[in-house]
């Protein structure tokens, strides 16, 4: 009896604990609404995070197969010369692929290629000389620079015959009135033909008899050589030409020199009436931009030799011309003679430089070279 009472007892309690939970749970959701707003925004906030997630793994992965797809595609490419092997180009796309089409070299390239020719040049090395003239050429086939120190290259050389053609190429790309159509004009009548007549024997004995040059101009064992020869010319409204020659003159490494045993001889010469070479009858005057000029330092001594042809000048007899062409001791002054009426128009060409030491010749420089071929140095000054 006593168990059964206990039992209806707990179970009363029960029903009463369980009535007051759900009153008072019910009540809490009545009194708190915002319960449900925030679950609803993690709910959605959940969502939203999955939903951002899911996004951004399937762009990679699709990201990952266009890729793929991409490479798969250039490596099953067929190369292009394969195509155009197989597909002859229509005459009308040639010039897409022809010589004219390609890059040529830049201008700083053509200058280097100048510029190594001319120092392989005058350490005598003129075939590798050539070879980069002929380059430069390639890519600027009308560069009167490169054809002219090319075809001084075949001068230096003596081969005139082949000298005569950049000569002529370059009178055929310049205008009349340019100084390099006047160069390359001046040198092809200058030039003796491939194939002399019997008359010119003695000149090609003469070309003969010249001393054999070293890379700075200098016969073979000299003490005495030429250093460089710079020319620049003053506008004067009243002379027909007045230019200015510096001759550096300098002693071998080593060399011991007595200044009283020097002579430089400087002659220029004239076109006249378009056809002859003659000495010239302008006024040569000579004079020694060093103080001391006595070669007792390694630094070349400059000479300073003046043309001046005033627009009054004429000619002179042979022998004033050759007193015109003074001989230069160290420590002296020199200056050409005038001359007398002209029966021909006389037109500057160049000059001829000879250094003789204990009236030796020691060294040998012409502009144009060809001079040397028709007015031969003396090996001595006794023989000139």
């Amino acid at each position: 009896m006593p168990s059964r009472v206990d039992s209806l007892a707990r179970a009363r309690e029960q029903k009463w604990v369980y009535w007051a939970m759900r009153t008072l749970l019910s009540r809490a959701i009545q009194v708190d609404p915002t319960f449900h707003i925030g679950l609803s925004l993690i709910l959605v906030l959940a969502v939203a995070e999955i939903f951002a997630a899911t996004a951004y793994y399937v762009g990679r992965a699709r990201a990952a197969r266009v890729s793929a797809q991409s490479v798969a595609a250039a490596v099953a490419r067929p190369p292009a010369p394969s195509v155009s092997a197989r597909t002859p180009v229509p005459a009308a796309a040639q010039p897409a692929v022809s010589p004219a089409a390609v890059p040529s070299a830049s201008p700083s390239l053509v200058a280097q290629l100048v510029r190594e020719g001319i120092q392989l040049r005058d350490r005598g090395d003129t075939t590798t000389a050539l070879n980069r003239f002929d380059k430069a050429l390639d890519s600027e086939p009308d560069n009167t620079d490169v054809l002219i120190e090319k075809a001084k290259t075949y001068d230096s050389m003596q081969l005139y015959d082949r000298s005569n053609e950049p000569w002529r190429r370059i009178k055929e790309v310049s205008s009349p009135n340019s100084t390099p159509y006047e160069v390359a004009d001046q040198r092809l009548k200058v030039g003796v033909s491939t194939s002399p007549p019997a008359e010119a024997e003695n000149t090609n004995a003469a070309v003969d008899a010249a001393p054999p040059k070293d890379i700075g101009g200098k016969p073979e064992g000299s003490v005495m050589g030429i250093s460089e020869v710079k020319t620049s010319e003053t506008p004067d409204p009243d002379a027909d030409k007045n230019l200015t020659l510096e001759v550096g003159i300098k002693k071998q490494p080593g060399a011991t020199v007595d200044h009283m045993k020097v002579k430089i001889l400087v002659e220029f010469y004239d076109m006249v009436g378009d056809k002859d070479i003659k000495l010239t009858n302008a006024d040569v005057n000579y004079e020694w931009l060093t103080s001391k000029h006595d070669w007792t330092q390694t630094n070349p001594e400059v000479l300073s030799v003046r043309y001046l042809r005033p627009k009054t000048a004429g000619a002179s007899s042979d022998s004033s011309l050759s007193e015109a062409a003074a001989a230069v001791r160290p420590g002296q002054k020199g200056r050409g003679k005038g001359s007398a009426p002209n029966s021909g128009q006389r037109k500057y060409l160049g000059y001829i430089i000879r250094v003789y030491y204990d009236d030796d010749l020691q060294a040998v420089q012409a502009e144009p070279s060809r001079l040397l071929q028709l007015f031969p140095p003396a090996k001595s000054t006794f023989t000139q």
